[in-house]
């Protein structure tokens, strides 16, 4: 099995090499972000079994690594390496395609414990493009159109819309909207969810002269099936 590490402290990256050879891996190294790029895009497609993705690299960050891999269709698995352990630091790694997340101080036989599972699962196929009519939002890309016309949203815009579009044609609650969008623990005003239904429908449906969002009375909010 061969691996790719990109990780910019030499020594560390030297003893994960060190401990991956141990156990049966093939490891090259890569000390910035933009020779990790570079080393993932330009070695032939499928050489490698997983990427190991430092967030805080000189050059490129992990995110932007991971984000151009994607992008670029390389859906080798990513484990995203950090020093940082905030929650949305993790929210972020996973949302730009990241697979798993683990935080320094690691073990390595932790690191190859999860290494392990992530080619067992294999490469991920392309997340398909969500669509309601001509509303369509690809995951991959990051993007939101209507009728061939991108629309800028914000992430949380972007996540609540990915929501509703998953569930396109049911009636969805707040309750259901905040512990997926936001999470099972947020304590603020869940007239948030209101405020953003608002951002998404001066977005996605006031601009085209559509109603695609409809308020379900007593239930939460509904995506028409036809956009």
């Amino acid at each position: 099995m061969r691996i790719l590490v990109v990780e910019d402290e030499v020594a560390l990256a030297e003893t994960i090499r060190e401990g991956l050879a141990a156990e049966g891996f093939t490891v090259d190294l890569a000390h910035n972000g933009a020779e990790g790029l570079w080393t993932a895009t330009e070695t032939p497609h499928g050489a490698y079994d997983a990427i190991m993705l430092d967030i805080m690299l000189p050059e490129l960050s992990g995110y932007e690594i991971c984000r151009h891999l994607r992008a670029r269709a390389v859906w080798t698995p990513v484990l995203m390496l950090t020093a940082k352990d905030g929650e949305y630091d993790e929210a972020d790694a996973l949302d730009l395609g990241a697979d798993d997340y683990l935080v320094k101080p690691f073990k390595i036989v932790v690191l190859i414990a999860r290494l392990r599972a992530l080619i067992r699962r294999g490469a991920p196929e392309r997340p398909a493009v969500l669509s309601a009519g001509d509303l369509t939002l690809d995951p991959a890309e990051r993007r939101v159109a209507r009728a061939g016309t991108t629309i800028a949203v914000t992430p949380r815009e972007f996540a609540m819309l990915e929501f509703l579009m998953r569930h396109r044609g049911q009636a969805v609650t707040k309750n259901a909207i905040i512990e997926n969008v936001w999470d099972a623990h947020f304590t603020g005003d869940p007239n948030i969810v209101e405020v953003y239904i608002g951002y998404l429908r001066k977005k996605i449906d006031h601009p085209f002269g559509r109603a695609s969002i409809e308020t379900v009375r007593g239930a939460g909010y509904r995506l028409t099936p036809d956009g």
